[in-house]
């Protein structure tokens, strides 16, 4: 059993994310960690030309017993299952802790276990209230809400009366000894498995944040998050109108996310890309040419304001 690994759960329509992730994860793993990509049966096939000796591609069909084939909590079953896989995945002793990671992940800096272990061998819990998510109009009326509500959910399941409830999106370093307690105290005393839980709230990032705050299992250690993530268009044009580069964002994070849900029809372009590439696949011409007009109207207006 690692002490310390990396879990990706992923499947074909994600093959290009998880083929660039694990090319990053080669080129910054100086330690030689190792990484357990699982995907569904039928696209392992697919997946295992990215297997190596530092990668492991596994089917998910050790978790089938746990996974639904319907929806469940408004959504799709395979968004579910993945769920399910993150919590679960402890379950193989494979690692005492692990790192999950999406696919639309890209590391940009070298792994050590020092970033997501303490010093005294227990894992990191990253764990962030996302007040910066909560000022965001875009973010807040599509997304806030409903998660604020689920979040709370989790907590009054857990005996959690705290008015302050710090989680995390993902990218989250889980114990197994923290999920095996979760299995035995909190499942197997309500008779449930992983989807009942999922059911109330489906955010397995939360359950096991939370859980962790108040099991008392590990000491908990907490950690602003290890990946940027821009959850919308907005955050990522920001940055690249701000000229912040992929060195840059080193200094703070191991790896980079452009949210799929918003770049998916268009290749994903790195942080630190000159601004007018950048922001080419994000503008229409008609966009683009209007871009030009005011462009050239604020260099005139400038011009008369000097003569």
């Amino acid at each position: 059993m690692h002490t310390l690994a990396l879990m990706l759960k992923s499947y074909a329509p994600d093959f290009n994310y998880a083929q660039r992730l694990v090319e990053s994860f080669a080129r910054h793993n100086p330690e030689g960690l190792h990484l357990y990509c699982v995907v569904p049966v039928e696209d392992l096939d697919l997946f295992a030309p990215l297997g190596n000796r530092h990668v492991t591609v596994m089917d998910e069909s050790p978790f089938a017993p746990h996974l639904v084939h319907e929806q469940l909590a408004g959504l799709r079953s395979g968004y579910i299952n993945q769920e399910i896989i993150k919590l679960a995945f402890h379950e193989l002793e494979l690692a005492e802790n692990y790192f999950c990671v999406d696919s639309e992940a890209v590391f940009i800096r070298d792994l050590h276990a020092s970033d997501f272990m303490a010093p005294d061998g227990a894992p990191y819990t990253v764990m962030v209230e996302d007040n910066e998510l909560k000022v965001e109009p875009q973010y807040f009326q599509q997304y806030w809400t409903s998660r604020e509500t689920s979040v709370r959910l989790i907590a009054n399941e857990l005996g959690i009366e705290d008015s302050v409830l710090p989680t995390c999106h993902g990218h989250q370093v889980f114990s197994s000894a923290v999920l095996r307690a979760f299995v035995e105290r909190i499942l197997k005393t309500r008779g449930w498995d992983y989807r009942d839980a999922l059911a109330i709230a489906p955010y397995e990032f939360s359950w096991y944040t939370l859980w962790t705050q108040v099991c008392g299992v590990i000491p908990v250690h907490p950690r602003e998050p290890l990946v940027k993530v821009f959850h919308h268009e907005g955050q990522h044009f920001e940055y690249i109108l701000r000229g912040i580069t992929e060195a840059d964002l080193a200094r703070g994070y191991l790896a980079v996310v452009v949210n799929s849900n918003y770049s998916r029809d268009i290749a994903p372009t790195p942080v630190g890309t000159p601004k007018p590439a950048a922001l080419a696949p994000y503008l229409s011409y008609s966009e683009a040419a209007k871009l030009i007009q005011a462009k050239l109207g604020d260099t005139w207006r400038r011009r008369v304001q000097r003569s």
